[in-house]
């Protein structure tokens, strides 16, 4: 071996030597450098014409373990979405208060009962009555409170996942221009680790939104695709697009989130995503936000509507000398079919003794009126004249009223045997006539309508519905106009199941016998439906066909539209806790000041049993009041504590699985000293080496001269 052999394999050694120090000087220099990999030097024998020539580096890279890297990332990924689920959902939680407390939205909903039933006792007492009267407006405005914190939360929700939108662009940009750098720098051998660092921590931010597969590409940098496939950084970098709804209620339809592949392929995201900030985000805006909104629309609906159900059956003393009924958003021919039963319209005057009575037996089709027959088309002019002048009956618009002439007032009560009922209800309370809590949209969705019944709605009016897959995702659009023909039920609903214009490929509609209309899916774990436009008007009501069947999301909305009447807030006395003595004898008060039954009626609201309709993932059924709310309170606690509980058993899980990566990626003082030793001694071995070729080379020389 040559002399200039032996100093060109100790050069080698000293530059290789010298590479691996400033290597490990990097990774020493970032030890607490978070998110960083160590770099790795490799080392090859250098070979000339079969003869060993020393050594060279032939690459930097860095001490990746795709494995490991691959868990940390879809660790990461559960965490975000789960943390960004229980942060939303404990807003929405707190807004309900403490159910263990007394000033929380349940307990007050007892103590409304409580306050009922004490009233009872003192019924002339106006500071009884007046404060009963506040409880009862202050129950409804705190649920509209909540029902507008839960919209709120969404509006939040929705508005963090355009921010995210905006977030993630960016940062496919900058992994995607990464790895041009990294594919440049490969191919003439360059250290491209710091460029891959880079790119690694970008991809961790990017995790953090939704989860991500890493495929390392054979020239270099990486490619990039969603847990279905989509690409997002490959040849090139994906672009997401999404425009927020801004202001949400409960029946906002939102957009799409978009991608437009490299390719130039748009696909719906939400395909492809299963975990991150935007999965959690959808997740706690379309599924967990709107399911507790339905539940508090239905409570609050319910506690409404028996405390009308009470309410009607009772009057105040004196009287009311109008009783001005809701809109039916019927005819009256159609809003009068389906009774059964009997009920007495009384005018009674100041002191409460029955003026005129009119006794209303109904049976089918047909009706009598104190014995006289009558029909849907003969009951006003026949109830009118067997009262006599004392009061008037009059129905304009789908609502009935009910005048008393000459100073009378008007009295309701139904036969304590056979009490008239439609649909569950009495006829002052279908009616409305006496209500204590008004509102400008349906309580309830059992319209008494038929088949055959007139639905109101005008030829070729449409709305449109949305059925989105189980990732939240778009399927279809299904726009149903109202079709020609004679207008019944009937008719509307072979148009809304229409398999090719209609929904009929994705459920069916229904209308049950107390007139209820509701949908239901064929898989109904796969698809959800949704109303997203409704240009449809209804005579008389002015109603939209989903306002007036709550279709949707429509009954949520029902939350934030009760108040007590407003007669009654200026005027204590004229809330109703006396009931009508149908037996009074002639010339006797049929109605008494200190008669508190009523108020008993009223207290006696949370133990009714009353039937629920399926809202929010809740099934529904028959049980009272005061146990679905302690149903419901349940639910949302649990649900919170869940949602807490999968928070932080994510978050354990990710930081196990960071800690492992780092422990396999991670820079190691031990290691790296050791290291440094080790190159230092191969450092200073071949800078000796050079030093013995050099005295070589003296010698040589010395002999020569």
């Amino acid at each position: 071996m040559s002399l200039n052999s032996i100093m060109n394999i100790a050069t080698s050694g000293l530059q290789t030597a010298q590479a691996q120090l400033r290597v490990t000087s990097d990774n020493i220099a970032n030890v607490n450098t978070a998110g960083y990999v160590r770099k790795i030097t490799d080392q090859t024998a250098a070979v000339t014409t079969g003869f060993g020539a020393g050594v060279e580096v032939s690459r930097v890279r860095l001490a990746t373990d795709r494995f490991l890297q691959a868990a940390s990332l879809s660790a990461g990924a559960d965490a975000a979405r789960q943390g960004v689920r229980y942060e939303l959902y404990n807003q929405i939680q707190s807004q309900f208060g403490d159910p263990s407390g007394d000033s929380g939205f349940f307990a007050q909903v007892d103590k409304l009962f409580a306050s009922y039933a004490a009233m009872a006792e003192s019924p002339t007492s106006s500071a009884a009555r007046q404060d009963t009267i506040y409880k009862t407006q202050a129950l409804f405005n705190q649920a509209a409170g909540i029902a507008s914190q839960i919209q709120s939360v969404r509006q939040e929700a929705d508005g963090r996942l355009q921010n995210a939108i905006e977030t993630i662009n960016p940062l496919l940009e900058q992994i995607d221009k990464l790895n041009k750098t990294i594919a440049a720098g490969s191919v003439t051998n360059q250290d491209v680790t710091g460029a891959q660092n880079a790119q690694l921590g970008l991809i961790s931010q990017l995790s953090q939104y939704m989860d991500v597969k890493v495929e390392a590409r054979s020239n270099g940098g990486v490619t990039l695709r969603t847990g279905t496939g989509t690409t997002l950084v490959g040849e090139g970098h994906a672009t997401l697009s999404y425009q927020a709804a801004g202001t949400v209620d409960a029946t906002t339809a939102f957009s799409d989130i978009m991608i437009t592949e490299p390719s130039g392929t748009r696909w719906p995201l939400l395909d492809g995503v299963s975990s991150g900030q935007i999965k959690g985000l959808i997740e706690l805006r379309d599924v967990e936000a709107p399911a507790a909104a339905a539940r508090l629309g239905e409570l609050t609906a319910r506690l409404a509507d028996e405390l009308n159900r009470a309410h009607n059956a009772n009057s105040s003393v004196p009287a009311p000398t109008v009783l001005n009924g809701r809109n039916t958003g019927q005819a009256l021919e159609t809003a009068l079919a389906g009774f059964t039963g009997k009920t007495t319209i009384t005018a009674v005057d100041g002191a409460g003794v029955v003026q005129a009575s009119a006794e209303i037996v109904f049976s089918g089709a047909t009706m009598t009126v104190n014995g006289v027959a009558a029909d849907s088309t003969t009951f006003l002019s026949v109830l009118n004249a067997q009262l006599g002048g004392a009061a008037t009956a009059s129905f304009a618009d789908g609502v009935l009223r009910l005048d008393g002439n000459g100073g009378n007032g008007v009295a309701i009560a139904d036969d304590a045997t056979t009490p008239s009922a439609k649909g569950g209800r009495g006829f002052s309370h279908w009616f409305g006539l006496n209500d204590l809590v008004t509102t400008t949209t349906p309580t309830f969705y059992e319209t008494g309508l038929t088949l055959a019944s007139q639905h109101g709605f005008d030829p070729g009016e449409s709305l449109t519905f949305r059925f989105s897959g189980e990732s939240g995702s778009r399927m279809r659009d299904v726009t149903v106009a109202v079709p020609a023909g004679t207008g019944t039920m009937g008719e509307l609903l072979t148009a809304l199941n229409d398999p090719v214009s209609g929904v009929g490929r994705y459920g069916a509609f229904s209308l049950d016998a107390a007139g209820k209309l509701s949908f239901k899916a064929y898989d109904a774990s796969a698809q959800t439906m949704s109303v997203i436009k409704d240009g449809t008007t209804q005579n008389p009501s002015g109603l939209s066909m989903s306002e007036l069947f709550g279709l949707g999301a429509t009954g949520a909305t029902r939350a934030g539209a009760y108040t007590v009447r407003g007669d009654i807030q200026q005027d204590p006395g004229k809330l109703a806790l006396a009931q009508l003595n149908l037996s009074a004898t002639a010339g006797t008060p049929a109605l008494s000041k200190n008669d508190g039954r009523g108020g008993l009626l009223l207290g006696d609201v949370g133990k009714r049993n009353v039937t629920f309709g399926a809202a929010g993932g809740n099934a529904g059924g028959t049980k009272t009041l005061s146990a679905y709310a302690a149903d419901f309170a349940g639910d949302i606690g649990g649900k919170a504590a869940a949602a807490k509980s999968r928070s932080e058993t994510a978050t354990a899980l990710a930081r196990e699985a960071d800690s492992r990566r780092t422990s396999a990626e991670g820079v190691n003082m031990d290691e790296e000293l050791v290291n440094m030793t080790t190159f230092q001694q191969a450092y200073n071995a071949s800078a000796r080496l050079i030093q013995a070729s050099k005295d070589m080379y003296d010698v040589l020389i010395g002999i020569l001269q």
